[in-house]
């Protein structure tokens, strides 16, 4: 797994990092059980402070996709087959595509167009995609967000 940072966006590295790696589990490429950099490795890797890659990783684990600690490090906590969402994240993720979508009708885009975008956007998740345990997110960096 490449972890392609955008040093220049608006968005903060901590999110872009949380981001790429729910977008990592969701197309399959980490799975439950994968183990990830530890905090220091993967700042390290992008040349960043690991503060930063810790207040990710932390947000990972509040939304239950990772689990941290000293002796395993960081795992993949769910994926795509750890069944049903966790109690209240539906409803969290609905409020955040809400936002998402009023964003997009305050811009002019029309319904055809959304829906083909959410369609086009989740069938680059539910595709196949090889799945592999020991993945490195830090494994490389590249100049602009994916």
């Amino acid at each position: 797994m490449i972890l392609s940072l955008d040093m220049d966006s608006e968005v903060p590295i901590y999110q872009q990092i949380r981001d790429r790696i729910v977008e990592a589990i969701a197309s399959g490429q980490l799975v439950e059980g994968s183990s990830l950099p530890s905090t220091r490795q993967l700042a390290v890797d992008l040349g960043i402070n690991f503060h930063t890659v810790n207040k990710a990783y932390d947000l990972l684990r509040r939304e239950g996709l990772l689990r941290v600690n000293r002796k395993s490090g960081a795992l993949v906590q769910r994926d795509t087959r750890s069944g049903p969402p966790e109690p209240g994240f539906t409803a969290e993720w609905e409020t955040r595509l809400r936002t998402l979508l009023a964003e997009a009708v305050a811009h002019g885009t029309g319904d055809p167009a959304v829906l083909d975008s959410c369609r086009s956007v989740l069938v680059s998740f539910t595709s196949p995609a090889p799945a592999s345990p020991s993945a490195n997110p830090g494994a490389e960096q590249g100049d602009s967000a994916s």
